[in-house]
């Protein structure tokens, strides 16, 4: 990974983290459950993408590989329920 991909990929994590806060912000009190996981989440993947040094260990690129499935996967939660409730 070349250190113009990370600064890349941080300055993407915060445009992320400001879509899921606005997300979470709209709908936490009609999914409490979904959201909460989706800021976790977010906030895991801000923090390894965040320790990233400029030649990143293999360690670290599967960390924040891990942390990218795992919004991806709450995200899927949310629309899964919010699209059940909102049918």
């Amino acid at each position: 990974m070349t250190t113009s991909g990370i600064s890349g990929l941080k300055s993407q994590i915060t445009m992320i983290q400001s879509d899921a806060t606005a997300l979470v912000n709209s709908a936490k009190s009609d999914f409490p459950s979904e959201t909460s996981a989706i800021t976790s989440s977010v906030d895991a993947l801000k923090s390894s993408v965040a320790d990233l040094a400029s030649s990143p260990s293999v360690t670290q690129i599967a960390t924040v590989t891990k942390d990218a499935a795992s919004v991806v996967s709450s995200v899927k939660s949310f629309t899964d329920a919010s699209s059940s409730k909102c049918s």
